[in-house]
């Protein structure tokens, strides 16, 4: 499975050999990878893709796609178009629904809670994150009439629990408060401001962007996402991302998972080797990560349409945390924001 594109780097010494080594071990170890790149202070140092994947390739994001509804959730507050984090939603909404609705909603339907998962709707979580009921979500054609006959149990609510339920219902959210589909909002309020030209996102039965899932991007846009949200919001100037909302998405606000780490807005969090990160993160091994305290973006894209996957996490524990720890003489690397 040799790489398609090579690096771009012409760097030399300790960092590029661990970046390197890294890239051997995805050769060798992991088959279903598409494409690794790291940026470290604006630039562009390591650009790799593997099975006939390349820049302009789209990647099926899966679950990343959260970190992105968050985001938008983020901007459309900062713009004055939703109500504040812990106003009640359930008004929003209720006109889905197709029998009476659990009054616990009333109270426990906030941004807050859909943002933290922690609504407390009955769900179900694997230790992988599998989650069973999603299934039943998706053959069904009332997706959110499915969110709103679901009971709250009291216990859980403000407790995390993985439920890409919640995450859809932001989106749901959105496009009644903005009049614009998640996708259509993206397109106008984040991807044009980033100079994204090539995108999908999948849509619900009822015309509402996937929450949860569903947003394709090239590795390059994912990378350029990362960097803006690592730059408190800003890209070429201007304030895309209002750097308030960063301050809070990024960084823990529930107890998560030990194996994932803590939950933000819609992004895991924590410290890996002793720095802190945030992580927008996808079944198969999409995996965007940011290093604040080494100006460093990560991006792993891999085969979506797998049952059984290797986390690339170690990659970063064993060789990319190690490589950015010393600067790199940066050769003429290509900007970012050219695809």
């Amino acid at each position: 499975m040799p790489p398609s594109t090579a690096s771009h780097l012409g760097e030399t010494g300790r960092n590029a050999r661990l970046l390197d080594q890294a890239d051997a071990k995805i050769i060798e170890a992991f088959p279903k990878m598409r494409s690794f790149l790291v940026t470290r202070s604006g630039k562009l140092v390591y650009e790799k893709y593997y099975d006939g994947h390349a820049a302009e390739s789209l990647n099926d994001l899966r679950s990343a796609t959260k970190s992105f509804t968050s985001v938008l959730i983020g901007i459309a507050s900062g713009h004055g178009l939703l109500p504040g984090l812990d106003e009640p939603l359930l008004g929003l909404i209720r006109h889905y629904a197709l029998q009476d609705v659990d009054p616990a909603l009333q109270r426990s339907l906030t941004l807050r809670r859909l943002l933290t998962m922690t609504t407390g709707l009955a769900w179900q979580t694997g230790k992988k994150l599998g989650e069973p009921f999603i299934r039943r979500l998706h053959r069904g054609k009332r997706w959110t009439a499915f969110a709103l006959s679901l009971p709250v149990v009291p216990d859980m609510v403000g407790r995390f629990q993985y439920r890409s339920i919640d995450t859809h219902l932001l989106s749901v959210i959105l496009s009644e408060c903005t009049g614009m589909d998640a996708y259509a909002f993206a397109k106008k309020n984040l991807f044009d401001p980033l100079g994204i030209k090539r995108s999908a996102w999948l849509a619900s039965p009822e015309n509402h962007s996937m929450g949860h899932v569903g947003l394709f991007l090239t590795s390059r846009d994912l990378v350029k996402f990362g960097m803006c949200c690592l730059q408190g919001g800003r890209w070429e100037g201007k304030q895309v991302i209002p750097a308030s909302w960063l301050s809070q998405a990024l960084r823990p606000q529930v107890e998560g998972y030990p194996a994932f780490g803590d939950y933000g807005f819609g992004w895991w969090c924590g410290k890996m080797n002793g720095q802190t990160f945030s992580c927008a993160h996808g079944h198969g091994g999409q995996q965007l990560y940011l290093f604040p305290e080494k100006e460093t973006v990560v991006v792993f894209t891999a085969d979506s349409k797998v049952s059984r996957w290797k986390n690339p996490r170690p990659l970063l524990q064993e060789f990319v945390l190690g490589a950015v720890d010393q600067p790199f003489a940066q050769d003429n690397p290509p900007p970012v924001r050219e695809t």
